[in-house]
């Protein structure tokens, strides 16, 4: 959207589904109740890795609030596709649980021991699926110490075995190395950096920096009740060393990544460096991936940094130059 468009034009969209029409269609039927049309798109989904992982966390949050999953795997008990799906809603409903208690709080052991139960039956029922293992990745962090090292290293041979280079896998990997759960930010910027060091080009890999650069910052915001410059959150986004992340990552992923659409499996992704290249100035690269993005946007990371709306809108308006 060039400068001087009406401000309608410049609004996001928030979609959830970050336009995957067949995915909206799919989760208006969890809504009534019936499971059909949820088979139906994961069985067209076929072994599209990013897409199927996508769309598989998207319908296990619509399928978290009641008990659509179940039908299906009532239905077809062996299943491989209900038996994922049930894996990734009772890891999303332990999440859910753990959100509602609060940090600190216990959560319910046998919630996650049976989240990981299933993950652990999805893994068997479609072993070439690395969705399972993500979901599996991502319970772990609701154990009060994590799990052993040996456990989560097996894990994650087992995902990256499957899908080397998932997003998805990498940052279930980053949020449980984080200083919010069981690492620190050393640790989990060591893991970002040396996974985008080892990615190929065109590999969305590298936008793990900026993902880690948002974890700190919500770590940093909560420490300091909201304050940012007591915390010296000022320079967070601008300094030198952010700046250089938002390049390598244009870099090595968008400099590699050739043409095409933009994928709803690259939504999310994109916004992050898009948030990041804005924070930092760097209009070279913001311009462009907003002109990737036109419309499309995620709540997460913009609404770290103020109202979301009004941050897309204005930098959309602010940086966005005709293409």
């Amino acid at each position: 959207m060039a400068r001087g468009g009406s401000r309608r034009d410049l609004i996001p969209d928030f979609d959830p589904d970050c336009g995957d029409a067949a995915l909206t269609r799919a989760r208006q039927d969890i809504v009534i109740g019936r499971w059909q049309g949820l088979r139906e798109l994961l069985r067209a989904t076929g072994p599209d890795w990013p897409s199927r992982g996508h769309r598989v966390r998207s319908l296990a949050q619509a399928c978290a609030a009641n008990s659509t999953a179940e039908s299906w795997l009532a239905a077809e008990p062996l299943g491989a596709d209900p038996l994922v799906l049930r894996a990734a809603t009772e890891t999303t409903r332990a999440f859910s649980l753990a959100v509602a208690a609060g940090r600190g709080v216990n959560v319910d052991q046998r919630r996650v021991d049976a989240a990981v139960l299933a993950c652990l039956r999805a893994t068997e029922a479609y072993p070439e699926d690395p969705t399972p293992w993500v979901s599996l990745i991502s319970v772990a962090r609701l154990y009060p110490s994590g799990v052993r090292r040996q456990e989560l290293g097996r894990w994650w041979d087992e995902l990256h075995r499957r899908d080397p280079y998932s997003v998805e896998g990498h940052l279930q990997v980053l949020h449980y190395y984080s200083s919010r759960w069981h690492g620190s930010h050393g640790l989990m910027y060591d893991f970002a950096r040396d996974a985008a060091g080892v990615s190929p080009p065109g590999c969305p890999l590298p936008v793990l920096v900026q993902y880690a650069r948002v974890e700190e910052y919500r770590y940093a915001l909560d420490a300091s009740g909201g304050q940012h410059a007591s915390m010296g959150l000022g320079t967070h986004w601008t300094g030198p060393g952010a700046v250089g992340d938002v390049r390598r990552t244009w870099e090595r992923w968008i400099g590699g990544r050739g043409g095409g659409a933009v994928t709803p499996a690259e939504v999310r992704d994109l916004n992050h460096l898009a948030h990041a290249a804005c924070q930092a100035g760097v209009r070279e690269v913001a311009g462009p991936l907003l002109r990737m993005l036109g419309g499309r946007a995620t709540r997460t990371p913009w609404a770290y940094t103020g109202d979301p709306v009004k941050q897309f809108t204005r930098w959309r308006r602010e940086i966005e130059v005709p293409g």
